[in-house]
């Protein structure tokens, strides 16, 4: 098990969102079998994880927008996702965004190197028209939450049609149990699993659980095993020792499972001044990079720890 999808990862060459495929007969985005080369495991250093990792920002302030770009991170936008949240995340503590697509221009702008990220609402009515519009602001890759079904996933693979990157936000139980057919949608570029609503959806309470789950450890070995590209979660600042979970246990998880990208969690720049931004990141992926190189047998001794202590939180706020 620890040793799945080590050397799984993101493309190296520039990311370019390949062309739609649709059946004639039904209209439905076509299901490819083949090998894909764009998913394709790295050649060479396939155990410098944290060069190749790609880090996700959530923002809608330009100036943070700017420093997170200068500071190394990958992609970087509004998150605009508020249709149901509030409903299902009621009473958990989670942050609800208040981003709007009227931030999409001068947040946009003030990137550099980093591409330039959304993420929409669930499936809706209107789903295609607020894609085109987001297309039209210049979002470069856009992540659909909460679908239910391969064929939600795939209405938003065509709406898309190849103008940006489509990332598919697995946060159900139903969605994690497809992930082998979610894959081979034609045109689909990556997947990323959330942790707080697959934490809602198996019925317990901390989001790091998850992390230990069979469920996520089958769904990721089923994408490993294709090299086929997908982040887990998100991550705090490398050897933060305020966290309630040691960053260190919580970043083994990653080269366990053959991940290859989380979103930057909102504690990660939190009271860090500016100057030390592009260190917190490039920390991170040295930390990423050394989990990558230990033993099969570190990485499960890692993943025990992290369930001992997510168990033993559990059982106290149960008292």
């Amino acid at each position: 098990m620890a040793t799945r999808g080590l050397t799984r990862g993101f493309p190296t060459q520039p990311e370019q969102a390949g062309p739609r495929s649709v059946a004639p007969e039904t209209g439905e985005p076509a299901v490819c079998y083949c090998h894909r080369p764009q998913h394709r495991a790295h050649d060479t250093e396939p155990m410098n994880l944290g060069e190749r990792f790609r880090l996700t920002l959530f923002t809608n302030r330009p100036a943070l927008a700017g420093a997170a770009d200068r500071a190394g991170v990958d992609r970087i936008g509004p998150d605009l996702e508020r249709l149901g949240k509030l409903e299902r995340q009621r009473g958990m503590g989670t942050w609800i965004s208040d981003h709007t697509e009227a931030d999409l221009p001068n947040v946009f702008a003030a990137l550099g190197r980093s591409q330039r990220f959304v993420r929409c609402n669930p499936p809706h009515a209107c789903l295609a028209q607020e894609i085109e519009r987001l297309v039209a602001c210049g979002a470069q890759v856009i992540m659909l939450p909460h679908f239910h079904s391969v064929g939600e996933a795939g209405h938003f693979v065509r709406a898309v049609d190849g103008r940006a990157r489509t990332v598919l936000l697995v946060e159900t139980v139903s969605a994690a149990s497809r992930v082998g057919q979610l894959c081979r949608i034609e045109g689909l570029d990556e997947i990323h699993f959330g942790l707080n609503d697959l934490s809602l959806d198996l019925g317990v309470k901390n989001h790091f659980a998850v992390l230990c789950s069979t469920l996520l450890e089958d769904a990721c070995a089923t994408l490993a095993a294709v090299a086929f590209p997908f982040a887990v979660g998100g991550i705090g600042r490398a050897l933060d020792a305020t966290l309630p979970v040691p960053s260190e246990l919580v970043y083994a998880q990653y080269p366990r499972l053959g991940a290859t990208g989380a979103l930057v969690s909102r504690v990660f720049f939190k009271d860090l001044p500016e100057e030390q931004f592009a260190a917190a990141v490039t920390r991170a992926r040295e930390r990423l990079t050394y989990w990558s190189q230990q033993s099969a047998g570190r990485l499960r001794e890692a993943r025990e720890e992290l369930d001992a202590l997510v168990v033993a939180g559990m059982s106290r706020a149960g008292r």
